[in-house]
């Protein structure tokens, strides 16, 4: 893999494979410099099309780029076509890799205890609350302690600002979540979206969960955050299970 790139610490089975790209290593110019992977955002069209291709160089096969849209659809990598509208995938096959592309929202990826089945979440707020999450583990079809997620590079705790609206939301589907929240300006809060992740994670019963922490918002060197500039580059995170 690029040496920039970041590799999930969790204990994964050796089959499953996994890396989340930074911000460098490709040829997109400001605003996006330099290695962004969305093609919606503005960018010039030839530049993604290079960087997707420095990606593809390391994989074993093309990625299932998905036309992400905040819902709550897994589609399987086996079947999905290049820009299937979906927010996360699963995979059981080898060499099928899923991705999802994000810039402060959290990506999250998943694999089981053998190695049988792997699956990456695009979980935005909105995302999370709907249940994108529990739609991807329903999905990947195996009980759920023998589940494992990690937390990919989203806005940090400190930085993530939502209103009185966002907050009744996820507290009323789960009261736990009232600690995911500190006061923060009058009618804002500031959420802790690894913390609400791993709530929801904990009630289906996953509960082996790694990662977070990595804030998108602060780390402007490595990574793309819409909060911050508005107007900027995807990264992505990608699974898959490698053939024996």
């Amino acid at each position: 893999m690029n040496s920039d790139w970041i590799t999930p610490d969790w204990p994964a089975p050796a089959q499953v494979r996994a890396c989340v790209t930074t911000r460098d290593g490709g040829v997109s110019t400001l605003p996006y410099a330099s290695l962004n992977l969305g093609n919606h955002v503005g960018d010039v069209p030839a530049h993604v099309v290079q960087n997707r291709a420095r990606v593809r160089a390391v994989l074993p096969a093309e990625p299932v780029w998905l036309k992400q849209a905040h819902g709550l659809l897994v589609a399987d990598a086996a079947l999905a076509q290049s820009e299937t509208e979906a927010d996360a995938s699963v995979a059981r096959q080898p060499e099928r890799v899923c991705v999802v592309m994000t810039a402060d929202c959290l990506p999250v990826l998943f694999c089981d205890h053998a190695g049988t089945v792997v699956g990456a979440a695009h979980a935005g707020w909105r995302g999370l609350a709907d249940g994108i999450l529990e739609h991807t583990v329903a999905a990947m079809q195996v009980p759920a302690g023998q589940i494992m997620a990690w937390l990919g590079p989203a806005i940090g705790p400190a930085q993530f600002e939502v209103g009185d609206e966002v907050r009744a939301i996820f507290v009323s589907n789960l009261p736990a979540a009232t600690a995911a929240f500190q006061p923060g300006k009058p009618g804002k809060w500031l959420a802790d979206i690894y913390q609400l992740a791993r709530l929801r994670l904990a009630r289906l019963g996953v509960h082996q969960v790694y990662g977070g922490g990595l804030c998108t918002y602060t780390d402007a060197a490595r990574f793309y955050s819409y909060r911050r500039d508005g107007i900027t580059g995807r990264m992505a995170s990608l699974i898959w299970l490698a053939s024996a």
